[in-house]
């Protein structure tokens, strides 16, 4: 399928910690993950929320996809630069700092509402499970009166006998 797709690059956190927003979103309806990000309590949720909406916004203005009919395809993370610092340290030494950045690239597709799963039976469907369900309570009651005629039987042949 061809998407819509959003792109920022150089965003300065970790992938890890921004793979933790992206996957909140993924597969989700793209208003609904604009909500999720609205609300999160992440701080990089709101430039993921600023890239999700450039990406509506490309698809509604540029190809004129229907914005309620957007899916998340992909939120894919991706490593960036990784800047490197000293700080110095005891006894004369230093310890490196690595100062991460990410990439974003979010997709979006237009598909239709899933829709309800409905059963539908045919009449010859419904008659069978009728005959089915009736059956065994026929064989119940012909179980339950062939075991009444054999138990009086039992009590006259014991009384009999006695």
């Amino acid at each position: 399928m061809n998407g819509v797709r959003a792109v920022l690059k150089n965003i300065r956190i970790s992938p890890q910690k921004l793979n933790l927003v992206a996957q909140s979103i993924r597969g989700a309806r793209a208003s609904d993950a604009l909500a999720t990000l609205k609300f999160s309590r992440k701080r990089i949720a709101a430039d993921v929320w600023k890239t999700l909406n450039s990406a509506v916004a490309n698809a509604e203005n540029n190809h004129g996809l229907d914005p309620d009919q957007l899916y998340v395809d992909e939120a894919f993370v991706g490593k960036g630069i990784c800047l490197k610092r000293y700080r110095a340290r005891a006894k004369g030494r230093g310890s490196s700092i690595h100062k991460p950045f990410s990439r974003l690239c979010i997709s979006l597709v237009e598909r239709e509402e899933p829709a309800r799963y409905t059963r539908h039976r045919s009449n010859e469907n419904v008659e069978s499970r009728a005959e089915a369900e009736t059956a065994p309570s026929l064989l119940t009651d012909e179980k339950t009166e062939d075991n009444k005629i054999e138990n009086e039987e039992n009590l006259e042949s014991a009384e009999a006998v006695e």
